[in-house]
């Protein structure tokens, strides 16, 4: 029997696969069928709808300073709103700060469309990123574990208290 792989000779039928294969294509799983195949116009026709919705505004968190600005309730502070990659939204301050000097949970970095990602560790330390609003409220505890971010804070403060 030829193998249906790579058409080399002695070759099993293989049960399960419903196929003849040789040993080593069967230990690589070659003729596995794993998926049926699609037509290229429905992906891209699937593909334009959903980039088509992801490019509107949502309704739902209105700016009253347009492109996504807004107020934080607790503090009366001004950010801005940006969906995460992951659908929500989160509030993010004005400005950016090394990497280096914003505690590795902590960091923000906006992407082209306007997208919120979460940094963590992988920041270069050269690079700048920006921050959460939440953790520079002052209506919240201060950020002592970064003085960086505690200035902010302090700052927030005092624009609030005017």
């Amino acid at each position: 029997m030829v193998c249906e792989a790579c058409d080399g000779p002695y070759a099993r039928w293989v049960v399960g696969r419903g196929t003849a294969l040789c040993v080593p294509c069967e230990r690589v799983g070659a003729g596995r069928r794993s998926r049926e195949p699609v037509l290229v116009g429905e992906v891209l026709g699937a593909t334009a709808d959903a980039l088509g919705l992801a490019s509107r505004p949502d309704p739902v968190v209105p700016g009253p300073w347009g492109g996504g600005g807004a107020v934080c309730r607790a503090c009366g502070g001004r950010a801005a709103w940006h969906r995460t990659a992951g659908g929500r939204w989160v509030l993010i301050q004005a400005g950016e700060w090394p990497v280096a000097a914003v505690p590795a949970g902590r960091r923000w970095r906006i992407a082209g469309d306007g997208t919120a990602v979460r940094l963590g560790a992988a920041a270069a330390p050269s690079d700048r990123c920006r921050v959460g609003h939440a953790d520079v409220c002052p209506a919240r505890p201060a950020p002592y574990d970064s003085p960086p971010l505690l200035a902010l804070w302090h700052r927030n403060a005092r624009r609030a208290a005017l």
